[in-house]
């Protein structure tokens, strides 16, 4: 497995204290913290794939980021440590909190969600960033990053957020993109079993309290705290606010590790104190679990293919348009959709012998062929989303022209156009 770009600072002999990049920054975000973190923690920091000049090896998932930190960390005898992230940063710490539990003594979640927006979101994001480049993504980055007056006072600061994702390796942004596309961890956020401090700008819009309280709500053993006047990265906007409360949770919220020298538990715990910024009190423990419903058993055999096809179909077409056709669905249709679920994407598009983009071109042939314009609309889009850029639908419009005859292609181009138009056009 491929590892990731990183550096240690602090004492050899300390714990050792993990802070995570969100999209589009490198180990460089943490710059501010690193000074006082020193003091009491070795301090690693890593860069995404593709990041800082990081080896571009793209990864589509959370959990595939989080399993190439451990590959990093097991090369590096690393077993037990603290962890923050910021953003993609702290998902990777909820997915090691979930999935390795005994690694994380205690964890910090920076500007974090169970769930970044909508799918369709980061999909759209992708599909601007392969039609063209990062440039759009990376000028509009200081308006998600910090507050306009930050903005306005620390020009240079500014400056470096748009060449740090300027720099940034394409396919990897549209990896990670992919990967926060996936992410949904609400149900479960229950399971996360360390302590946790949940941090926030007050004027993040992006990823705001909202998103922190329901992090606190569902993670048993989380409190809150509040920066104000800050906005999405705040470890840069208020770099000591963040550093005082990243010292305080660590201090006091980190578990006992056993010492392979002595053979005993050792723990690195101090008094608790109260912090500095408005917090929400721990979340009591919860008083019972809901059984989830039981269901029934499956017959031997294939299994249905619907969950499947509705998996692909969302993550074809998008949520949206999938949510809109069922909601039109009425006792006459809804028996059509259920059909196209079933046997259209659960059955043909989930096969493996061909890659999504491969089905893509073949069925923007066949809907040229047939004349079928309501729907090649929406599979233009879908065309996008799977990694078809407006040069190689062009292509496949082009080489259609030959075979389905040229007023099929004419109809065609102007249907795609139009469509190419609205999806790769960068909100200003």
């Amino acid at each position: 497995m491929n590892t990731l770009q990183y550096r240690f600072d602090g004492p050899d002999d300390a714990p050792v204290l993990i802070l995570g990049p969100s999209l589009g920054t490198t180990w460089h975000m943490w710059d501010r913290q690193v000074p006082e973190l020193t003091q009491q923690w070795r301090v690693f920091r890593f860069d995404l794939p593709g990041h800082g000049g990081a080896p571009a090896y793209p990864s589509g998932s959370v959990a595939e980021l989080a399993e190439r930190l451990l590959a990093t960390l097991d090369g590096l005898g690393v077993q037990r440590f603290g962890y923050t992230g910021c953003a993609l940063g702290g998902a990777i710490g909820v997915e090691l909190a979930l999935r390795h539990p005994e690694r994380v003594a205690s964890l910090a979640l920076i500007a974090a969600s169970p769930r970044f927006g909508t799918a369709d979101e980061f999909r759209q994001r992708g599909v601007i960033v392969r039609t063209n480049g990062l440039d759009p993504i990376a000028r509009t980055s200081p308006d998600r990053w910090f507050t306009s007056g930050f903005a306005a006072a620390q020009p240079a600061i500014t400056e470096w957020a748009v060449q740090m994702v300027r720099t940034t390796d394409p396919g990897c942004y549209i990896a990670a993109c992919e990967a926060l596309a996936a992410f949904d961890v609400r149900a479960q956020l229950g399971r996360v079993g360390v302590p946790t401090l949940v941090l926030v700008g007050s004027e993040d819009q992006v990823t705001g309290p909202a998103e922190a309280r329901t992090l606190v709500a569902g993670i048993p053993d989380a409190r809150l705290a509040v920066v104000p006047g800050a906005s999405h990265l705040v470890p840069v906007e208020q770099p000591a606010a963040v550093t005082d409360l990243l010292v305080r949770h660590f201090s006091t919220a980190w578990q006992p590790a056993y010492d392979s020298t002595t053979g005993q538990m050792a723990a690195i715990q101090a008094a608790p104190v109260k912090p500095v910024l408005a917090a929400a009190p721990p979340q009591p423990a919860p008083i019972a679990e809901i059984a989830p419903a039981a269901v029934p058993p499956q017959p031997a055999g294939r299994p249905d293919p619907y969950d499947a096809g509705i998996k692909v179909r969302r993550e074809v077409l998008g949520d949206a348009h999938v949510d809109r056709a069922l909601a039109q669905a009425d006792e006459f249709s809804g028996d059509f959709q259920e059909f196209i679920t079933r046997y259209a994407w659960g059955e043909i598009w989930d096969r493996p012998g061909l890659d999504r983009r491969s089905r893509s071109c073949v069925t923007l042939t066949a809907l040229v062929a047939g004349g079928h314009l309501d729907e090649l609309a929406f599979h233009t889009r879908a065309a996008l989303r799977n990694g078809l850029t407006p040069n190689e639908i062009k292509e496949v419009l082009l080489h259609a022209a030959v075979y389905c005859g040229v007023p099929a292609a004419n109809s065609a181009f102007k249907v795609a156009q139009q469509v190419i138009r609205e999806e790769t056009t960068p909100e200003e």
